[in-house]
């Protein structure tokens, strides 16, 4: 049987952060990735004509972890287009207006919603570590979004503006996801901001392959692990139902949806198997859309009952645009059907005409079974703590379960660090 010092489970950016950090201390590293690609739920592929991101996107200067990466490798990070006017919905009216009355409209209810977060997360970095936050944890978001008593017209613009952040429905989704975002950022101007609005010029592809090659970890492809065995000094795992690897110490960078799936003896415990067969409250879709151009940019909100929650333009050109739209539920819409996708546009404008469009389902993929990671109401006082904690010579590092901006590149990468900080630990 071959061995190693440490094998990972999946080339995402927890997976390779922790790759790097281990390998550049003079472990033998070994990385299993079941795709044929790294890179794990961040994707830059080149269709309709653009490299375009299929998975996790944007990053910003509030983001610690994401950002000393890209200062470290000296990456250039660039604007999305700045819309120049948008669209909501009241009830079954259709507004229009620019990005500042829009602000104006959903400001009142954003700081209302929002003003708890620094009371109930004082140090982002440890969400736990104040006691208000194990109440405000038991409502979902749109049952604190109801209890604010707003008019119609307010609370149908903030209820959109969250649903387009958090990929799924409010019903489903933790209030406290919302102070999390909010306290990491500061504030919940900033934390609109930063989670979508700045990119990499060269795309995440570049950031995830400046991970790679400044590791001297093996990294193998097509190499999917099929059941883990470990206990009190290593663990072996099966890959592709033959091979069998033994390691001191493994690490498992699943997504949270997918844990509950993968064989390990002895059993994980029901603090990591439980949020796992619970299922994550984000469930939806991201949809790239080549218009005819030129157009002037915009961004458009309707609800999670709508195919498309949010819209907005990514890249302008002459001839044709492309517009990037996040839906709360992937069973409701193909993004590759243009039909359906130019259907689901005129809830705003019926006057754009649809070139093509492309997605990928990630709900549907098995290598993730979710896009970015939302927990579900009572799951982060509950179950937080001991996802993040080792089982023996098991680690855990994935964005899930991160601290600081949990679902985001930058908790991936928080994940990964701390990670090999608990390996280097216990094996020296």
């Amino acid at each position: 049987m071959n061995s190693t010092d440490v094998i990972i489970v999946g080339a995402g950016f927890a997976g390779l952060t922790t790759a790097r950090e281990l390998s550049r201390q003079g472990l033998d590293v070994l990385v299993l990735e079941a795709r044929d690609r790294i890179g794990g739920r961040t994707w830059t592929d080149n269709r309709l004509g653009q490299d375009l991101e299929m998975g996790g996107t944007w990053v910003h200067w509030s983001q610690p972890h994401a950002w000393a990466e890209v200062s470290r490798y000296g990456l250039e990070v660039i604007r999305s287009p700045r819309a120049e006017e948008t669209y909501w919905l009241e009830g079954d009216q259709l507004r229009h207006g620019t990005p500042d009355e829009f602000l104006q409209l959903i400001t009142p209810g954003m700081s209302k919603l929002t003003k708890d977060a620094a009371a109930a997360i004082p140090r982002p970095d440890n969400p736990l570590q104040a006691s208000a936050i194990q109440d405000l944890d038991q409502y979902t978001l749109q049952e604190r979004m109801n209890s604010l008593d707003l008019p119609d017209r307010e609370r149908h613009a903030n209820e959109a503006v969250w649903v387009g952040h958090v990929n799924g429905p409010l019903a489903d989704t933790g209030f406290s996801s919302a102070l999390r975002w909010t306290a990491a950022a500061g504030n919940w101007e900033i934390m609109h901001t930063a989670s979508a609005t700045y990119k990499l010029a060269e795309g995440t592809s570049r950031l995830i392959s400046c991970l790679a090659e400044d590791s001297t970890a093996e990294i193998r492809l097509n190499s999917q692990v099929t059941s883990v065995e470990h206990d009190a000094v290593g663990a072996v795992v099966t890959v592709n139902n033959k091979e069998k690897i033994r390691a001191s110490r493994l690490v498992i960078t699943l997504p949270q949806n997918l844990l509950h799936q993968l064989p390990v003896y002895p059993a994980l415990p029901v603090a990591k198997l439980g949020p796992s067969r619970d299922g994550t409250a984000s469930q939806g879709t991201k949809v790239w859309i080549k218009v005819r151009g030129p157009i002037k940019p915009f961004a458009a909100y309707s609800t999670a009952q709508h195919p498309l929650s949010v819209v907005k333009s990514e890249f302008l050109g002459q001839d044709e645009s492309i517009l990037v739209a996040f839906g709360a539920d992937s069973s409701r819409i193909d993004g590759t059907n243009k039909e359906a996708v130019s259907e689901a546009l005129q809830v705003w404008r019926d006057d754009l005409e649809v070139l093509d469009s492309t997605a990928h389902d990630w709900m549907a993929d098995p290598f993730s079974r979710e896009t970015w990671f939302i927990q579900r109401p009572q799951h982060m006082t509950k179950y937080l703590r001991e996802q993040q904690q080792p089982e023996g010579v098991l680690h855990f590092a994935t964005s899930d379960y991160a601290n600081h901006w949990s679902g985001f590149i930058d908790g991936a990468i928080e994940s990964g660090l701390t990670a090999a900080r608990s390996i280097l630990s216990s094996l020296r």
